[in-house]
């Protein structure tokens, strides 16, 4: 068994965690709940983590993890050819019109 992501944000552990096992990662979540602890417990410790049961998992966990964390490049800006709407780069459709980004 291998660590390989903490994170203070517990949703966010608990989606990792998912995004591993529909991948085919079996994988669990320890410290889900110890949050109650820091204080008495050093907080650091009280993160919950992300842990995968087969050591040979590890690298493509941790390839999994880095693709959902990393942020979307945003696009730049374009104009509809069918509205002629100015719309922000991470939307894939107008939205006044719903013609698919060029």
């Amino acid at each position: 068994m291998q660590k390989v992501y903490s994170n203070p944000d517990r949703l966010l552990i608990g989606h990792l965690a998912q995004v591993l096992e529909q991948h085919g990662i079996d994988c669990y979540v320890k410290n889900a709940f110890l949050a109650g602890g820091a204080g008495e417990l050093p907080p650091l410790e009280c993160w919950p983590e992300l842990w995968v049961r087969d050591d040979a998992d590890r690298a493509r966990a941790m390839d999994l993890i880095k693709s959902v964390l990393q942020a979307p490049e945003s696009g730049s800006e374009w104009i509809c050819p069918d509205c002629g709407e100015q719309v922000e780069g991470q939307f894939a459709a107008c939205w006044r019109c719903g013609h698919r980004a060029p």
